[in-house]
């Protein structure tokens, strides 16, 4: 991260500047709008930006408004001698503009601009870091409470995150991570539904229309909670659609329908209806063929890309891996079970083909430790991969 860029295409007060801050401040300068945009887009940063108003060609508060696009955090001084009120009005607008300093500005109160906008810097980002931290924290407790109190969930979970990483980064999606999040934290409304229930429904056993009623509002009592971690309002909104069906049908009745309905909540829908009919490891021809008797459900140009994303032409077993049985005490998160987890009372513990989070490995790790079930579990591994030790 450099220090502090100052734009203007007056090279001799640039120099004037270098020099009288040399040792205090870290410098570096461009002589126009268009050379500063470039340099970020190179992948320089700044803390803070220093644009001149009145320059050839783009002007500050055009240079500014851009760099707020490229740079959010960067924070914005303009340099003017003109200091008529449309041009304030303009720039603080279209520039967000932290502080103004008017020509000719003493090197004191220069001095001054420049703390201040650098304090803000480390303000700003001193907040975003514990957001950041704050979301990730949050995002990760919900998973782990998923992965314990539901394996099989969690399991489909993962799975659908996986094929969702693929297509958002297949079709370019702008914020791809939300759709991800929402991969993973679509079942978590599934929680509020009582485990005798939840029982019948991994079994596909007969469900009457109250505890029918209990599944299909379970997107509504994630999005409820989800809603309430900060930066998580579009993620809520995308798991609260995620059974609408783009003709209008499924959950919530009174919801939007065709491209109302927001693309990653359309793509969610036909990843979690692809997740009911996959029965190997990928998607198949014949898995997308018999989604696409659904198809009104499902927006058509989207299950196209994904099914161009996804489908493989037949279920084999991954090249070069295979099963090996590990200790519980090796076993790390993200590995895929090779077989079924069975407890000495003849109870599932965790299914094949389910990768384990790190609330598993504790949970393995204590069954094993009161001998509930063997302290030998088969993954799947590399051919080469060497075990952990």
């Amino acid at each position: 991260m450099s220090g502090i860029l100052l734009i203007d295409d007056d090279v001799n007060l640039l120099a004037a500047l270098k020099r009288q801050f040399r040792g205090r401040y870290p410098i570096e300068t461009a002589t126009s709008g268009e050379d500063a945009l470039a340099r970020l887009k190179a992948g320089e940063s700044f803390e803070v930006v220093v644009c001149d108003m009145r320059m050839g060609g783009m002007d500050g508060v055009e240079t500014l408004a851009k760099i707020r696009e490229l740079a959010p955090d960067t924070v914005r001084l303009m340099l003017t001698g003109n200091a008529d009120m449309q041009t304030a009005i303009d720039a603080i607008n279209t520039g967000a503009i932290f502080r103004f300093l008017t020509k000719p500005c003493p090197p004191e109160t220069m001095a001054q601009g420049l703390d201040a906008a650098r304090e803000q810097y480390r303000l700003v980002t001193a907040e975003r870091e514990l957001l950041e931290k704050t979301l990730a924290g949050s995002v990760k407790v919900l998973i782990d409470m998923l992965a314990l109190a539901s394996p099989s969930a969690f399991s489909r979970a993962t799975r659908i995150r996986n094929w969702a990483r693929k297509v958002g980064a297949a079709l370019g999606l702008p914020q791809r991570w939300q759709l991800e999040i929402a991969a993973m934290l679509g079942p978590v409304g599934l929680l509020s539904v009582p485990p005798e229930v939840l029982q019948k429904l991994q079994k596909k056993q007969p469900l009457s229309e109250i505890e029918r009623g209990m599944i299909e509002r379970s997107p509504e009592a994630a999005r409820n909670v989800i809603a309430h971690i900060p930066r998580l309002a579009g993620v809520a909104k995308i798991i609260h659609l995620q059974n609408r069906g783009f003709d209008g049908s499924g959950f919530p009745a009174d919801g939007p329908k065709g491209t109302e309905i927001p693309t990653d909540a359309r793509i969610l829908h036909i990843l979690a209806a692809l997740a009911n009919v996959v029965s190997g490891h990928e998607p198949t021809r014949a898995d997308f063929d018999a989604l696409a008797l659904r198809a009104p459900q499902f927006d058509p140009t989207l299950f196209t890309r994904v099914r161009q994303v996804l489908e493989v032409a037949s279920d084999r077993a991954r090249d070069g891996v295979v099963a090996k049985v590990l200790p519980t005490g090796l076993l790390l998160p993200d590995m895929v079970l090779a077989a079924d987890v069975i407890a000495a009372d003849g109870r599932l513990v965790l299914s094949a083909d389910m990768q384990i989070s790190e609330a598993h490995v504790e949970s393995l790790r204590n069954l094993a430790r009161l001998k509930r079930i063997p302290d030998a579990v088969s993954v799947l591994l590399e051919d080469e991969q060497k075990i952990p030790v």
